[in-house]
């Protein structure tokens, strides 16, 4: 790929479902390193690269509540569940010689960094990508707000959303095949036909600070380069 990056400073949001490959739960090796390789050729064009992983394929603090559990201690494992996936990519990126730093909005020294916004921005200026984990360290909010939320901390241009589909439907498109993909929305248009890309406190983050967003298949191998270089996959949102 030999286009100039678009994007000084991207944030990208992965699920954690994304690194499951097809076992169904947990961290496929074969996965992580696609993951790693894909987010190296977005470091390799000299983006600065702060990433948000959720941890769905090990505990879902939502559904750890709707079993019955307290929702703050269910929100806790699913926030400790991101910690253990920011640790595995952080690995595989290493791997791959890219330089790499974890930070974690809830204290464990003995294994990353803490939280530090002015650390975080000076690690991003010297090239190493940083990882941000343990969600927003609060109960009561999704990965998807952790990452709206520190995107606007870095000053991050735009919000990668690397999905399991290619873009945003008008409906579900597994279950209806005239399901419609847009190529690019307002955020007013997300609310008003409550398209279910990020959760509303997101959406309305996003929106407020006029963060765009782009969403798109994590599993189309090049994507997150072809986003960072501008490229119109998937579907783009901000403000109008």
């Amino acid at each position: 790929m030999h286009k100039e990056a678009e994007f000084q400073r991207v944030m990208i949001k992965l699920s954690g479902e994304a690194l499951m490959g097809n076992q169904g739960f947990g961290i496929t090796p074969e996965m992580i390193s696609y993951v790693a390789d894909e987010i190296t050729k977005v470091h390799l064009l000299g983006v600065e690269i702060s990433i948000v992983v959720g941890g769905g394929n090990i505990f879902r603090g939502v559904a750890g509540s709707s079993a019955g559990m307290d929702r703050t201690s269910a929100d806790n494992m699913g926030m400790l569940a991101t910690v253990i996936n920011s640790l595995a990519l952080c690995d595989a990126l290493e791997k791959h010689d890219v330089p790499t730093r974890v930070q974690t909005a809830i204290g464990m020294n003995k294994i990353a960094e803490p939280f530090i916004r002015r650390r975080a921005i000076r690690h991003l200026e010297k090239g190493r990508v940083v990882i941000f984990a343990a969600g927003t360290g609060n109960p009561y909010f999704t990965t998807d707000t952790a990452a709206v939320l520190r995107a606007h901390e870095m000053r991050a241009q735009i919000l990668f959303k690397a999905t399991q589909v290619d873009g945003v439907y008008d409906k579900d498109p597994v279950i209806h095949d005239d399901a419609t993909m847009f190529d690019e929305l307002s955020y007013m248009q997300v609310i008003e036909k409550q398209l279910h890309v990020m959760d509303m406190t997101a959406i309305s983050l996003a929106m407020e600070h006029n963060l765009p967003l782009q969403v798109f298949d994590l599993h189309q191998q090049d994507n997150i380069s072809r986003a960072a270089i501008g490229d119109a996959i998937g579907t783009r949102i901000y403000n109008e």
